[in-house]
């Protein structure tokens, strides 16, 4: 069986992260969402509001699970998991110079490879925080996360 860790904190999962758990989905028995996260700082969402946010939105696929880790290095997690494959979607350049160093390390510490799943170029502007700010200014993120991720967007972020 291949399984693949997608690791994030997912704070919020938006429609480029589905995109990409979605393609990895066709590519690997298991895909396991691992929402990283650290107790010690709030995020927007709870973890298990997180989790709720992806499972609504992978729920048809039968192969995607979604758990959380705290205050772990990722190439344990894989390790725990006998996953031997990290897979990390990238909107460009930025993206990847970023992530090279991690992906050689987390090599280096397990043997862990990391594949670099080139994300749809639609969703290239999208990111959590960028989603978060624009809300937060009462901009529409309508299209950028799903409906139920946005009202709560609106719903949870201070105006200022």
């Amino acid at each position: 069986m291949t399984r693949a860790v997608c690791p994030g904190s997912y704070d919020p999962v938006t429609v480029g992260h589905i995109d990409v758990f979605r393609r990895a989905a066709a590519l690997f028995d298991e895909v396991v969402v691992a929402i990283l996260h650290n107790p010690a700082k709030q995020g927007t969402f709870t973890v298990d509001e997180r989790a709720g946010f992806i499972r609504d939105q992978v729920g048809d696929l039968g192969n995607v699970r979604v758990e959380a880790f705290a205050n772990r290095l990722i190439v344990d997690v894989c390790t725990e998991l006998d996953a031997h494959v990290l897979l990390k979607g990238l909107r460009g350049e930025t993206d990847f110079s970023y992530e090279w160093p991690m992906a050689l390390m987390n090599r280096h510490l397990t043997g862990v490879e990391t594949l670099f799943l080139p994300g749809d170029p639609r969703h290239e502007y999208v990111s959590s925080s960028l989603v978060k700010e624009v809300a937060r200014f009462g901009g529409d993120v309508t299209g950028l996360v799903a409906d139920e991720v946005r009202d709560a967007l609106v719903e949870r972020l201070p105006r200022p």
